[in-house]
């Protein structure tokens, strides 16, 4: 008996109306004793439909380290979507935040290879601005790293999907053709304003070649990051990707809730961040 009228009315909504058999109440049972242990030391007072995603991702991490299998913590992950949404129907939760989140493999997922703070500042004082070309090349390599964009969506970026009021970067072709906005850091929009003023027009591409004045390609990115890598003496392969997951990891590292990075990003669901939980793993 759990002491919680809600918990104990899912259970009954499970054995009355959804009719399930005796095992599965049981198996429900288990997940909820288990969850409920663990987040009244992770998160204690906080009922379980007021959790975060990240707080279940937090305990997922926990559970993953523990041994559990991949089947194992789906199974639990069904288990607690059930019980969110049946918060959610009665009035109790504001949203699911488990809804649309499943586990993508049956492997443990690497955590991706990503800067570390004093990386990143180094990579970016190694990208100089003595000349126009420079200049472009540091506000690229910024724009990677504090907007956390794609290969593809910063070469595809036009002077007009700066919102220069907003201070809002308007990614036009994301991945699957989601469009989304993203705030540019004020350190990085300085610049990005410099830019723009030398680099003048109202419309076309927002990075060019220097000899053609076409839209900067994919390689041409691709080596000016290698470029700044070396220079910075990193040590190891750099790309566009490092940066994408570097913005996304440091911003966990901060405290973000992993719904707004999944937004940041442009990932489909959360499940697509889920990635980042090697972050989480390393939190008190």
């Amino acid at each position: 008996v759990f002491g919680d009228p809600l918990l104990e009315g899912y259970l009954d909504y499970l054995r009355v109306v959804r009719r399930q058999t005796a095992r599965t109440l049981v198996d429900v049972r288990c997940t909820l004793r288990r969850v409920c242990a663990a987040m009244a030391v992770l998160r204690p007072e906080v009922p379980l439909w007021k959790l975060s995603l990240e707080d279940y991702l937090h305990w997922l991490e926990q559970e993953r380290q523990a041994g559990r299998t991949s089947s194992c913590l789906s199974k639990y992950l069904s288990h607690l979507r059930g019980l969110l949404d049946y918060a959610w129907r009665s009035g109790r939760a504001d949203r699911n935040v488990l809804d649309g989140f499943a586990l993508q493999d049956n492997q443990r997922r690497e955590a991706p290879d990503s800067l570390t703070l004093d990386e990143a500042a180094r990579l970016v004082t190694a990208c100089t601005n003595r000349t126009p070309a420079e200049r472009r090349d540091r506000v690229m390599v910024l724009l990677l790293y504090g907007c956390g964009l794609r290969t593809q969506e910063l070469c595809q970026l036009n002077i007009e999907h700066v919102d220069v009021e907003r201070h809002e970067l308007l990614v036009a072709h994301g991945k699957g053709d989601r469009p989304r906005t993203v705030p540019i850091p004020e350190t990085v929009f300085t610049e990005l304003l410099a830019y723009l003023h030398e680099r003048g027009g109202r419309r076309g591409p927002l990075f060019r070649t220097e000899v053609r004045h076409t839209r900067i390609l994919a390689k041409a990115l691709g080596d000016v990051i290698r470029q700044a890598a070396e220079r910075a003496r990193l040590g190891r392969v750099i790309t566009a990707r490092t940066l994408r997951h570097s913005y996304a990891t440091h911003l966990m590292d901060a405290g973000v809730d992993l719904a707004v990075i999944s937004s940041l990003m442009g990932h489909r669901s959360p499940s697509e961040t889920g990635v980042y939980l090697h972050v989480l793993a390393g939190r008190p």
